[in-house]
């Protein structure tokens, strides 16, 4: 299920409402239907955040080089807008670079871009 990022622009995202942790971001996976929390590779530094119909994973939480970061997977078409528009979003680390894109979450990249980035694959 896939959110249209032209009909649906809020994504439940109110003022204030802070992307900066893990936790944050887990939190607010965890707000789509029908997910969970898992942690496949026995390594408490890689906790994703899956569908529980098919298993797939939408987004990765990890630390990586003293910073906080996430993976989303990104629609072609969206990847270089993101990457151009935001220093902190590069290629997905450990992923394909063509449809995942790394988030660091160093504050830079405003909340509400954050849960859209999320929002926008689930």
């Amino acid at each position: 299920m896939r959110h249209n990022s032209f009909v649906r622009c809020s994504w439940g995202i109110e003022e204030g409402d802070r992307v900066t942790t893990r936790e944050e971001a887990l939190n607010y996976g965890l707000t789509f239907q029908d997910v969970y929390q898992d942690a496949p590779f026995h390594d408490e530094n890689w906790i994703l955040v899956r569908y529980k119909k098919n298993k797939k994973a939408f987004l990765w939480t990890y630390e990586y080089q003293g910073q906080m970061r996430i993976n989303v997977k990104v629609e072609p078409e969206w990847r270089d807008f993101w990457r151009d528009t935001y220093k902190s979003v590069i290629p997905g680390y450990h992923q394909n670079k063509e449809h995942w894109n790394t988030v660091i979450l160093d504050g830079s990249v405003p909340d509400k871009d954050v849960k859209r980035m999320i929002a926008e694959i689930y």
